[in-house]
């Protein structure tokens, strides 16, 4: 059979990375999982695939569209690749896990999408993430913002901007004014398209009078931190859910204001990003240049309990081949070349060097290389009895 002349192309959304690249996300992976463990994250290695109804399970069914299906030909069953590694944690910390304090993880691997998730994103991202099982308090929610923000430190990112939400501050109002599922679900997606001349008609004919007012102001309380003041004071006989809701992120941002004073906080009181996921407080992180977020995370209490362990949990995650983009440095050219041929004594440097964590290439026989095309900027040379090295001459 003939095979078409573009059988070597890509599918849309997926691309190699190739050794230039390859090198300089290693390098960042391994920087940031060291960083992770510094402040005692344990690295976990989830399956790429696994059983349907485990990666989509509670909160994982928001995966459904995302998440490419197969069938497992050993048992018949149907299996999917996974689009997120927080159910999977979830998983482990429900039943391989099982510590009864707080518990940290962190992973890094590809995860698979079926279609991307914005413009010119990946459908194959490098996820790294990080989570905190098993605290309910704001000061997880702190520790894993700081933990995030000092990671897209090390990558190289600056005049980074932190986006505070809770969803919890509309899930209480809706919860107060009783509005039916449908209503909810209606209102809700005017709040994040932020449709205010939908959201104004739709407040007076469809919310209780005695709601109306707290519901009323939500898409606009958006903005620099004064939103804090102005919403303590729209919303002071509001239920205690929203009291809590608005004392969380004065916490968050006290503490990030004192540990990161150069990120720019804002906050949108009305954001539902990921409403039948997020418990509470959510966040994500914009650098310039870039269209999306660098990162996300946010709470998630839920997420254990169709596994039968529902803990509180936190984290973020975000994709390392976008934070690539962080840092211009191309992959530095350094290693030692070799000549061809297997001379006792030069083995014996050659294995030397490689011990002493030196990166070196041996030419072969009948195909030469450059010191540049070996990527090397020293070389072996023969003298005085013993195998020596020098830079190469540029």
């Amino acid at each position: 059979m003939v095979k078409p002349v573009d059988a070597w192309l890509l599918p849309d959304g997926v691309a190699d990375v190739l050794p230039a690249e390859a090198a300089r996300l290693e390098s960042l992976r391994r920087q940031l999982l060291d960083h992770f463990a510094r402040w005692g994250y344990a690295l976990v290695l989830p399956p790429l695939m696994e059983y349907l109804e485990s990666l989509l399970s509670g909160s994982g069914r928001d995966l459904a569209d995302l998440t490419f299906k197969i069938t497992d030909q050993l048992s018949g069953r149907m299996m999917g690749v996974r689009a997120d590694t927080t159910p999977q944690v979830a998983r482990l910390d429900a039943h391989c896990l099982r510590s009864e304090g707080p518990a940290r993880y962190c992973y890094a691997g590809t995860v698979l999408h079926t279609r991307p998730m914005g413009i010119a994103a990946s459908r194959c991202p490098v996820q790294i993430g990080a989570e905190l099982y098993g605290h309910a308090g704001v000061e997880s929610d702190i520790e894993i913002i700081r933990l995030t923000l000092d990671a897209l430190h090390i990558a190289g990112a600056r005049e980074l901007h932190l986006d505070l939400g809770h969803v919890g501050v509309f899930r209480a109002l809706a919860a107060a004014a009783e509005l039916d599922c449908d209503t909810e679900a209606s209102l809700r997606d005017m709040l994040s398209r932020k449709s205010l001349p939908e959201w104004h008609e739709a407040i007076p004919t469809r919310v209780g009078a005695a709601h109306q007012a707290a519901l009323l102001p939500l898409p606009s309380l958006a903005g620099d931190v004064s939103v804090l003041a102005e919403a303590k004071v729209l919303w002071l006989d509001a239920p205690a859910a929203v009291s809590q809701a608005l004392a969380d992120v004065q916490a968050v941002v006290t503490a990030i204001q004192q540990s990161h004073p150069n990120v720019v906080l804002t906050l949108d009181l009305g954001d539902v990003r990921g409403y039948h996921y997020h418990t509470g407080l959510v966040f994500s992180v914009y650098a310039p240049g870039h269209a999306r977020e660098v990162a996300k995370g946010g709470r998630y209490d839920h997420v254990g309990e169709a596994f039968g362990r529902a803990r509180a949990a936190t984290g973020f995650s975000a994709d390392l081949k976008q934070w690539l983009d962080f840092s211009n440095a191309t992959a530095a050219t350094q290693g030692i070349l070799a000549p061809a041929g297997d001379d006792a004594d030069l083995r014996a440097a050659m294995i030397q060097a490689r011990a002493h964590g030196q990166r070196v290439v041996q030419q072969l026989p009948g195909a030469l290389l450059s010191a540049v095309e070996a990527g090397c900027d020293r070389e072996f040379f023969y003298a005085d009895a013993c195998w020596q090295v020098r830079a190469v001459a540029s």
